[in-house]
């Protein structure tokens, strides 16, 4: 099959692209991405070596260039990763929030009436529930958990979600949606609390935590996320929203002490700032619908999973370093320029 990955340089999309060509090598995989900040060609370098693999630097809000590369690939699945993500950005300016996560979708999907394919998938957040009281640790979200969002950020997200529905109601448009918990693992843009805890304890700088560091997540190993986009947009029944989750809560002070312990960084490091606007309070997934219907459950431990994504940076400073001194933003130009 031929399979466009949008966003596939990004965090989850580029570690969703190794997982396909890894685990289903007679397939095609054709990545599409703008390449904005958080977007780096570099992570996909092993993958361009592989003969299965395409990519396409483009917009999914540019119609002319997304229709392009649907004439010439003819796609059968369509998996959405490109999206505009992180809360604090959306706060600044919600406006290419919109355009990218709203927009961008519609134009896929545009897209995807015009020329066919056997499933559309639009990966999503849990951010679209909102948020949980701390102490209700028997309350979780569930695929009929009403949409009520906190940011920008979740709103955009949501707004895509129904779109994502309407179209399947009005155009029989063949569309799965998975809601994940918070991912880590490889290639996160240390932006993000855990790469960003990491890349600051390697040089032994403060690493700033929100408020008390009380507001809890769900986390999940991101190949496990993979694992399960990857059966939802295969086996998963069509117009459905799935839950994807790793029953791996943790407060963020919690992660932030875990991170230094491993990496032998005192504590001292921890400075705590002024928390941000509408900063949601717990998130927890519910995954039995994942689990009961296509057998998906995470095979990772918080345990094991963060002490892998530590040493995975510490083996990829140069990664990390090109990252954080911009330089990545050149790769593109370097691999393309001449060509």
């Amino acid at each position: 099959m031929n399979i466009i990955v949008t966003g596939g340089a990004g965090f989850i999309g580029s570690n969703f692209v190794y997982y396909e060509l890894e685990h289903h090598k007679e397939d095609r995989i054709i990545c599409l991405d703008k390449l904005t900040y958080a977007g780096n060609l570099e992570t996909l370098k092993d993958a361009m070596k592989n003969e299965n693999f395409r990519f396409v630097k483009a917009d999914i809000a540019d119609r002319e260039a997304v229709f392009k590369l649907f004439e010439e690939e003819k796609p059968d699945i369509v998996v959405n990763f490109a999206a505009e993500s992180h809360v604090d950005r959306s706060i600044e300016d919600p406006g290419i929030f919109l355009r990218t996560n709203i927009l961008g979708t519609q134009v896929l999907m545009d897209a995807c009436r015009k020329y066919g394919i056997k499933r559309y998938h639009q990966v999503s957040t849990d951010e679209v529930y909102g948020d949980l009281p701390l102490e209700r640790k028997d309350l979780f979200f569930t695929e009929d958990t009403p949409l009520h969002t906190s940011s920008p950020y979740s709103a955009s997200k949501a707004s895509a979600d129904l779109l994502v529905l309407a179209y399947h109601r009005t155009f029989k448009l063949p569309v799965s949606i998975s809601r994940c918990s918070n991912n880590y693992g490889p290639y996160h843009f240390p932006e993000k609390l855990i790469p960003l805890m990491i890349s600051r304890a390697f040089e032994d700088k403060s690493v700033p935590v929100y408020g008390k560091g009380e507001n809890v997540r769900d986390w999940l190993y991101v190949k496990d996320h993979c694992a399960a986009i990857d059966l939802i947009m295969r086996k998963g029944r069509e117009g459905e929203v799935y839950n994807v989750g790793g029953h791996n809560e943790r407060a963020n002070i919690e992660v932030v002490k875990t991170v230094l312990a491993i990496m032998g960084k005192s504590e001292d490091l921890i400075e705590f700032v002024t928390d941000r606007p509408g900063h949601d309070r717990r998130y927890a997934i519910d995954p039995t619908k994942i689990s009961e219907e296509l057998g998906w459950t995470p095979e990772t431990s918080f345990d094991d999973g963060i002490r892998e994504t530590v040493e995975w940076y510490g083996k990829n400073k140069e990664w990390l370093n090109g990252v954080l001194s911009g330089d990545y933003m050149e790769y593109y130009d370097k691999m393309y320029s001449n060509r």
